[in-house]
């Protein structure tokens, strides 16, 4: 059988190119991409600047007015004045109740007993350890606490003291301006915050009060305590 050498030349040429092909090839990284954007996609830097882009990419500014979801406005400046002002003004909104008294007291073991100590004393753990030293009580003489300088304190530290701002909410500041104000009142001797027990009846008779006509005798509180 005769083999033409023409066709012999090709088929090898074709081999030689194949397997040249073949092994030089990347599984990792082929040689031939059918759509090359889709294996290997352009990597925008942030906030770069790209004719493909409308206005460019940049941090649009919020709205004017506007706050951070879940977050309150404090008005009362960083400064001593600011402090002061707080001291006076500031009042806590929570109701005293034993759910708001158990969180402050939790949390205030968490966050604040180190220093000040469980009682209040100023003798914490690290001041016992001569890690700080010079922390007052919160019945040493001298000392103006009112619920609002406690929550002032903890949204922007004082002296040592750091901020709390960062590690507790709205809430969890106002339980714990309550615990301390118990504290306080205890080392001073003074009546401390206690719930209300009559709250809810106390209510419950002031709607059916307001609902009564001028023919209906007015229910008086005393009679349902004593019923109760």
């Amino acid at each position: 059988m005769t083999i033409n050498m023409k066709k012999i030349r090709n088929i090898s040429l074709v081999a030689l190119v194949c397997l040249s092909v073949f092994s030089c090839a990347d599984e990792n990284s082929p040689n031939f991409q059918y759509m090359p954007n889709m294996y290997e996609p352009v990597g925008y830097e942030t906030y770069g600047e790209y004719d493909i882009f409308e206005g460019q990419q940049e941090a649009m500014l919020p709205a004017e007015g506007s706050i951070p979801r879940g977050w309150s406005p404090y008005d009362y400046e960083n400064t001593p004045e600011g402090l002061e002002l707080a001291k006076v003004e500031l009042k806590n909104p929570l109701a005293v109740t034993e759910e708001n008294l158990a969180a402050g007291a939790q949390l205030y073991t968490i966050y604040c007993a180190v220093c000040h100590g469980d009682k209040g004393d100023g003798q914490g753990i690290l001041m016992q350890r001569e890690k700080f030293l010079g922390i007052p009580s919160y019945a040493a003489e001298g000392r103006v606490i009112t619920e609002g300088g406690v929550y002032h304190v903890q949204m922007y530290g004082l002296n040592s003291m750091g901020s709390y701002a960062s590690q507790t909410n709205e809430l969890e500041r106002w339980q714990i301006t309550q615990h301390v104000m118990n504290l306080k009142a205890e080392l001073s001797g003074e009546p401390k915050l206690e719930p209300k027990k009559n709250d809810s009846l106390t209510d419950m008779v002031e709607v059916l009060n307001e609902n009564i006509t001028e023919e209906e005798t007015p229910m008086e509180l005393e009679t349902l305590e004593e019923t109760n």
